[in-house]
């Protein structure tokens, strides 16, 4: 089986799962489409990236695995940021709110094309300037969509709650995939 990514926790996860994979990551253009919302983008992205390395890479009948995940503030897509004050801007932005955290995945195997997205709610706790400035200064958020990861040793004390499933926070809802593999 092939993962499009070489997303750390995303091969982690495939590998905590008892998955022999190999790591071929997709390049493709990651530009958001003229009116494209950031859950049609995801998937989108998703389903580029399997298609682009099944054609190139897979074998016969050989399950390529790719996702894309982003975060999103009413409707607003956040990206990683770009230096550390983009990153104070972002978590500001979520300061004491919900927002949703979207991951894309698609399973190309031989002519078949399965492709989904889920998404998280996560609510972060109201966050002083003091609880930000330390944060970003730890440099965790700095390669992270939304400027934050839920699995990082500081970036979980951000999290108040979440509704949905915690490893799409990650970057992977795992258990749906495996559900999808075999299906």
């Amino acid at each position: 089986m092939i993962l499009a990514s070489q997303s750390p926790r995303r091969i982690e996860l495939m590998g905590e799962a008892g998955f022999e994979i190999r790591v071929i990551p997709a390049d493709i253009d990651e530009s958001v489409l003229p009116g494209e919302g950031p859950f049609e983008l995801v998937e989108r992205l998703a389903r580029a990236k399997a298609q682009a390395v099944a054609r190139q890479h897979a074998e016969l009948d050989e399950p390529v695995i790719a996702a894309d995940t982003i975060v999103a503030l009413d409707g607003e897509l956040l990206g990683k940021p770009a230096g550390k004050a983009d990153a104070r801007r972002m978590l500001h932005s979520l300061s004491g709110k919900t927002h949703q955290v979207a991951t894309g995945v698609c399973i190309a195997r031989g002519d078949s094309v399965d492709s989904f997205v889920d998404i998280t709610d996560v609510t972060f706790y109201e966050l002083t300037d003091a609880e930000i400035d330390a944060y970003v200064e730890t440099g965790e958020p700095m390669d992270k969509a939304g400027a934050y990861g839920i699995q990082g040793q500081h970036g979980r004390m951000l999290v108040e709650k979440i509704d949905g499933d915690f490893y799409n926070v990650v970057g992977l809802p795992i258990a749906k995939v495996i559900r999808r593999l075999r299906g």
